[in-house]
């Protein structure tokens, strides 16, 4: 999976590359900041999503949407034809993932009563980045939001002795959990307009970690190892 995120992350940044030396050799008039350049930011992430991530429904809207913003902005489309469409959408979107998940396996009863009176860290990234190591402590759960921020969430020399939750809230921003090999993880995680990818391997008869929270614009990365 990261091999190929690497290869398309790879390819677009020599796409851009090409294109940058063109436009300065004067080779051919490019014109780089075009009417709509910022959804790039939208479009390129959602697209790579679809060939990386296990989650791909919120990768598709965030693409289509990315799409129908820079149509909007070169006259194509109007932004009050969109605007229209698009809160029905985002509530026909959270219906359905309510819908889901109410009838999902994921809805874990053992998750709700570990939440209660769980001996948990909190942990804030608002337009900031923050780096959390537990390394020698034991772990019992934990609290971590972002908002235009970063949390990278290290627990793989963390002793977990018992099943655990970690609730997210993450919008426009990122999170990265690296757990041990020896626990098992149940991603309960809802996006919207956003992906969470779990690269964990299921482990038997260990403890298990629930992540359990929104993803709203942004993204959640659960592994076993660093990149």
């Amino acid at each position: 999976m990261k091999k190929v995120s690497n290869i398309i992350w790879g390819v677009l940044l020599i796409i851009a590359g090409v294109f940058f030396a063109i436009d300065a050799l004067d080779i051919a008039e490019i014109d780089i900041l075009f009417d709509g350049w910022w959804t790039l930011f939208i479009i390129v992430p959602c697209f790579a999503g679809l060939f990386t991530e296990r989650e791909k429904t919120g990768n598709i809207i965030g693409l289509a949407l990315g799409v129908l913003l820079l149509l909007c902005c070169q006259d194509i489309l109007s932004f009050s034809m969109l605007w229209k469409f698009l809160i029905p959408v985002i509530i026909i979107r959270i219906g359905l993932k309510l819908i889901i998940k109410a009838f999902s396996k994921k809805t874990d009863k053992q998750m709700v009563k570990l939440d209660q009176g769980s001996n948990t860290t909190s942990a804030y990234a608002i337009f900031s980045g923050k780096d959390l190591n537990f390394s020698g402590q034991t772990f019992e759960g934990a609290k971590l939001t972002t908002v235009f921020g970063g949390i990278m969430c290290d627990l793989r020399g963390a002793n977990i002795e018992k099943d655990c939750v970690i609730k997210t809230f993450t919008a426009f921003g990122g999170l990265e959990i690296i757990v041990p090999e020896n626990v098992n993880v149940v991603d309960n995680t809802e996006c919207i307009f956003g992906g969470v990818s779990n690269t964990t391997v299921s482990a038997t008869d260990t403890p298990t970690v629930y992540i359990s929270g929104p993803c709203v614009f942004g993204g959640i990365d659960i592994r076993n190892n660093m990149p």
